[in-house]
């Protein structure tokens, strides 16, 4: 009856053995598995290949001022000189250099001393840089008060030189002939302009002669010279 009692308690005692063993593997594996963790979050927060966001580029900034809807008059030195219509007008002060936009379009008008219309502009966009250099794209169409028109793709404006030029295919229509050609350069009047690669139409009278003034046709039509 001891030995029966004995050999009972020597079973039972194993039997917790068992359990402590298996209740330590499970701790250690816990445990080891609870240090690998932690491991990966530290070399993760601590590895030199760091996430970057993309900079910031020059297309990414936002305008300084939007205006929608707009007719207002500009003024230099005082006097009232333009007058700009558009759809919408962005502003932007901290690109290289600051510009204006005018992503849908563009109607402006130039005004001489008397406050009489010099002549008018009208494209499908328009960029201004430093409130200087204006850059016309697409269906650019100027008429000035003597009847000559230009019409491109493209145009150049520069209000410190007074100078306008093209180098894409561009057509001036004035009340006597019909110019086409390409890089283009006036001065801001539109009145004394230089064409390469011209051909021209003009009209001819009953008796065949040319209706055009003697020496117009050489100043419209002569080489181009760079303006500096």
């Amino acid at each position: 009856m001891v030995h029966e009692v004995e050999n009972t308690i020597s079973k039972h005692d194993n039997s917790n053995q068992s359990n402590t063993n298996l209740l330590t593997r499970i701790t250690r594996s816990f445990t080891g598995c609870l240090i690998a963790a932690c491991m990966g979050i530290i070399w993760a927060c601590t590895t030199d290949n760091k996430p970057n966001a993309p900079a910031v580029s020059e297309n990414d900034s936002f305008p300084f001022m939007q205006s929608w809807g707009v007719s207002t008059l500009i003024s230099d030195s005082g006097v009232i000189r333009y007058k700009i219509v558009a759809e919408e007008w962005n502003i932007y002060n901290s690109t290289n250099p600051p510009k204006w936009t005018f992503v849908k379009g563009l109607f402006l008008e130039k005004f001489d001393s008397t406050f009489h219309i010099d002549w008018f502009v009208q494209c499908d966009t328009a960029y201004c840089y430093n409130q200087n250099l204006w850059e016309l794209r697409g269906r650019v169409f100027i008429r000035n008060m003597e009847g000559t028109e230009f019409s491109s793709e493209e145009l150049f404006w520069d209000m410190d030189r007074h100078e306008m030029y093209s180098n894409l295919f561009m057509t001036i229509r004035t009340p006597e002939k019909l110019l086409q050609g390409y890089n283009f350069r006036s001065n801001e009047q539109m009145t004394r302009y230089h064409i390469q690669n011209s051909n021209a139409e003009t009209p001819f009278g009953g008796d065949g002669s040319s209706e055009l003034p003697q020496d117009s046709t050489s100043i419209q039509r002569s080489a181009p010279t760079k303006m500096h």
